[in-house]
């Protein structure tokens, strides 16, 4: 216990730092997601193969290899910013990728006659996406998003290797003091397991007033 109460600071700037990442992250995650779903089932084949593009590169690019790229690379070109927004580029852009799949699959939970009768009334892609076809189909897939978004939570951990604060991070100076190790882990577990365990809740609340019942 007193690994906690003697480093109370340490382990508090940790989790904030952590819950600032995921918030920020998951923010710009959705909605870049939002937006490469659109351009995923786009009339205009450009937008499609860009939307393609995006996500077959970030699904399939390693999290710590994106975090080398914009850490390190963005720099080159004169882009200057503080890791821990160089940390939420990366986890939002690669979290973007899973988030368009996800609700991708959510726009085939919705009835094509919708969108065909939104189309007859005069209203273009972009009303019929975003007032008929989005809402239907985030609803159907709130358990994906929420899932994906606590693995957005788990993965925010790489960011402390760049010299951003995060809650592992702690780990390091507390060793380096001498302090047990395996408390040090434990509080630390802990501390990741109230934030996945807010966004359940979360999500579980949505899930129950807005979710498409089975």
């Amino acid at each position: 216990m007193n690994v906690l109460t003697d480093n109370f600071s340490l382990f508090s700037a940790g989790f904030l730092g952590t819950v600032e990442l995921t918030v920020y992250s998951s923010l710009l995650a959705l909605a870049l997601g939002s937006v490469m779903a659109a351009f995923r089932v786009a009339p205009v084949r450009s937008l499609r193969v860009f939307g393609t593009a995006w996500v077959t590169v970030l699904r399939n690019t390693p999290l710590t290899l994106l975090f080398f790229a914009v850490l390190l690379g963005l720099p080159r070109f004169g882009l200057v910013l503080p890791f821990t927004v160089f940390a939420v580029l990366a986890l939002g852009c690669y979290t973007s990728a899973f988030i368009c799949e996800a609700l991708r699959s959510g726009f085939n939970t919705v009835p094509t006659g919708q969108g065909e009768a939104a189309r007859s009334l005069g209203m273009t892609f972009g009303q019929t996406l975003s007032c008929v076809v989005l809402p239907q189909a985030f609803r159907a897939v709130i358990p994906a998003v929420g899932s994906i978004l606590i693995a957005l939570t788990k993965n925010s951990a790489i960011a402390g290797a760049f010299s951003v604060t995060e809650l592992l991070g702690t780990y390091r100076p507390l060793s380096e003091l001498g302090y047990n190790i395996v408390w040090t882990f434990i509080w630390i577990a802990v501390g990741y397991l109230v934030i996945t365990g807010v966004l359940s809740a979360l999500f579980n609340l949505l899930e129950r007033h807005w979710g498409v019942a089975r």
